[in-house]
């Protein structure tokens, strides 16, 4: 990364940990854009600039591109699904790890917060692109090949209502483990 791009991916961070820290203080409805500004040190535009909206910054991050590349670094050979499954569970892993309460309290608001819930849609329909993208190209097939897109748009589906699952239940269950049994449950066909 070149430095412009490395200040913007730091203001971008800058606005998202103060919007998480402002959420776990007082609350959603309480944490307004001005008030994320003036703790990120930014002006308001500027967090408009990054996060078109406050259920952005809550959703967006920085792992679209990264699934992306350990998507295009797989095995030529191997399964599309197969693929999926490897890159969803080390990136959940990885957040896990890495920013652990920013994940339980992203997962906390898409359960708890109606216009979260609603924007992670538009959220996973954009990483559903990239890796839509990159499974045209392993495949040979079209860049908007229907089947394509239907694969990746029910894996990310799939892995959303995973994590809304998870959260439900007061995230107890091993979440990386609760990827897994939703993608044995799509490799399956769909049958209970």
């Amino acid at each position: 990364m070149g430095l412009r791009e490395r200040k913007k991916l730091k203001t971008r961070i800058a606005i998202r940990r103060a919007t998480h820290r402002l959420i776990a203080e007082q609350g959603y409805e309480a944490t307004t854009v001005e008030r994320i500004a003036e703790a990120a040190e930014v002006s308001p535009s500027t967090v408009f600039r990054y996060f078109p909206s406050k259920e952005d910054i809550v959703l967006t991050d920085e792992y679209g591109p990264v699934m992306e590349e350990a998507l295009r670094r797989r095995p030529a050979g191997e399964e599309p699904l197969e693929s999926l499954r490897s890159v969803l569970t080390r990136t959940m892993a990885s957040l896990l790890a890495h920013e652990p309460e920013e994940t339980r309290r992203r997962a906390r608001l898409m359960v708890e917060v109606p216009a979260v819930r609603a924007r992670m849609t538009g959220t996973m329909a954009g990483t559903s692109r990239l890796l839509a993208g990159v499974l045209s190209d392993r495949t040979g097939r079209g860049a908007d090949d229907l089947e394509v897109r239907v694969l990746t748009a029910a894996v990310l589906g799939a892995l959303g209502e995973a994590m809304v699952y998870w959260a439900e239940r007061d995230q107890r269950d091993d979440l990386v483990a609760l990827v897994h049994r939703t993608l044995d449950t799509l490799r399956g066909g769909l049958i209970l």
